[in-house]
């Protein structure tokens, strides 16, 4: 008797620089989707990198289960994202109002913690507050590339409300994790 074959990770599809796309739609591997979905996983690893950080200090470390819903968010928008053919696209998970409505609940009620913000500051701080400030940099990046797929299809207003909302809250969770471990925020200097 032999051992069933498990599925192997690679499909040699992407060889010639085409991908599939959730739907089965073939597409070049610069198509804007492919950049909007792949910008949006990089979002996600990097929070798993942060949370992975968390557990150093427990002062912080109730993030984690914010970032986890985070995470779990983000991996529906990638595959809306991924996704062009609306029957495909009615199956998916979507990204409701209730989702934006969180962050927006997360961000005032960590503000709500934090000194009043008078100048702008520089992304430092708490390691993880740093780690935060890339995470944000990465979220506006994620945004600006979704975006080239939102103009043209209504079906991602609520996915690019999400990712603005998701960025200002990594700030404020920047902010907070520097405030909560008694790190100042580095004020910028206009020199």
């Amino acid at each position: 008797m032999t051992a069933p074959q498990k599925a192997k990770i690679y499909t040699r599809t992407g060889d010639n620089g085409s991908t599939r796309l959730v739907d089965g739609s073939c597409v070049e591997k610069f198509n804007p989707r492919v950049e909007a979905y792949g910008t949006v996983d990089e979002l996600n690893s990097y929070l798993g990198l942060i949370r992975s950080t968390l557990t150093t200090d427990q002062r912080i470390a109730n993030l984690d289960p914010v970032l986890e819903k985070i995470q779990n968010e983000l991996f529906n928008i990638g595959s809306l994202l991924a996704t062009e053919k609306d029957d495909f696209f009615q199956m998916l998970p979507p990204i409701t109002e209730a989702h934006v409505q969180f962050l927006e609940n997360q961000i005032d009620l960590t503000s709500a913690e934090l000194p009043e913000l008078r100048n702008f500051i520089l992304p430092s701080g708490h390691p993880t507050a740093s780690h935060l400030h890339v995470a944000r940099t990465f979220c506006r990046r994620s945004e600006r590339r979704s975006a080239e797929i939102a103009v043209k299809d209504s079906r991602y207003q609520l996915t690019m409300q999400y990712l603005n909302r998701l960025s200002d809250y990594l700030f404020v969770a920047a902010r907070w994790v520097n405030h909560t471990t008694g790190v100042k925020d580095v004020l910028w200097k206009k020199t």
